[in-house]
């Protein structure tokens, strides 16, 4: 199917993707998973959660390989490639950035993916994921939901769920998630995760960095909220056209509410969705967050 493994389209903690094709000529993902402790359960999250959705932002699945202890996963190929090879800003000679209008669109594609796994499913499912290495974006940009080795299944009776241990990537995980004292896990914790991705969106930059220097490592949200507080561009040394600022500035001002400490003070998916269509006039700046991830250093406010 794949040639051989002869075309790689990208690698990941979970193993490597390849380009392959289907007996009928289709184009397709075939994501080879790397052998780990968590691998059965990996491979198991993925093929029960996939296969109970079908949402035009969710990469569709179809079809698995299982043979000994080698396990792939065959999915809708994705020409465009992940969402964070895009976003980032890494000087001269790399992929151009995204438009505005494009980031928009796929902003609210991705919460609509959101909303219709928390809501939409027969039995609802929490991703625990979601950041922009996780999202898929097609020949039109449309982005699609992926990777759901680390999925729960959530009965719909259920508002909260009963966790093992932390999941998720380090600098997008709910607090709840590793200090059960910030509140209950639930649909909540997705939407944390997609806010610190929908603030990266907008600044061009992750929201760790391994090299910063002792003097620039602020917390990244305090950053983000400075520069909304004082009126400034998101990017700085980028200036933009009026229309494109707005879309920035609610985009930011709908990210800070997802990662708002506590569960209860974050928006569902479905009020994500109203307040990125809404104007920017009409929308709340939110408190300014009050903790970093559970691995960084005690965050200092912007006025220290």
């Amino acid at each position: 199917m794949t040639n051989n493994f002869k075309v790689e389209l990208g690698q990941g903690g979970f193993g490597a993707v390849y380009k392959g094709k289907l007996p009928d000529n289709r184009p397709v993902d075939v994501k080879i998973l790397k052998a780990s402790k968590r691998n059965g359960e990996d491979f198991m999250n993925e093929v029960s959660s996939i296969t109970k959705t079908s949402h035009v932002n969710v990469v569709t699945f179809l079809g698995f390989s299982f043979e000994g202890r080698k396990k792939a996963l065959i999915y809708e190929l994705m020409s465009n490639g992940s969402l964070d090879k895009l976003i980032y800003n890494k000087g001269p000679g790399t992929v151009p950035s995204l438009s505005w209008e494009i980031l928009y669109q796929i902003s609210k594609g991705i919460a609509r993916g959101l909303e219709y796994l928390h809501r939409g499913c027969s039995t609802r499912i929490l991703h625990f994921d979601i950041k922009p290495h996780n999202i898929l974006l097609d020949e039109n940009f449309c982005p699609k939901i992926s990777d759901f080795g680390m999925a729960r299944l959530w009965p719909k009776k259920e508002s909260n769920i009963l966790m093992s241990g932390p999941r998720g990537t380090m600098g997008y995980v709910a607090p709840e998630l590793w200090n059960k004292n910030f509140g209950r896990v639930s649909h909540k914790s997705d939407v944390y995760s997609y806010g610190m991705m929908l603030l990266e969106m907008v600044g061009g930059r992750k929201n760790l960095r391994a090299d910063a220097s002792h003097t620039s490592e602020i917390y990244f949200p305090y950053w983000v909220y400075s520069r909304l507080d004082l009126g400034g561009y998101l990017r700085p040394g980028e200036v933009i056209a009026s229309e494109e600022d707005e879309i920035a500035k609610r985009m930011t001002v709908v990210g800070l509410w997802c990662i708002q400490t506590f569960p209860n003070d974050r928006p569902t998916m479905s009020r994500v969705i109203e307040m990125l269509e809404c104007n920017m006039n009409s929308l709340e700046i939110p408190p300014k967050p009050v903790l970093s991830s559970p691995t960084g250093s005690v965050p200092k406010s912007p006025a220290s």
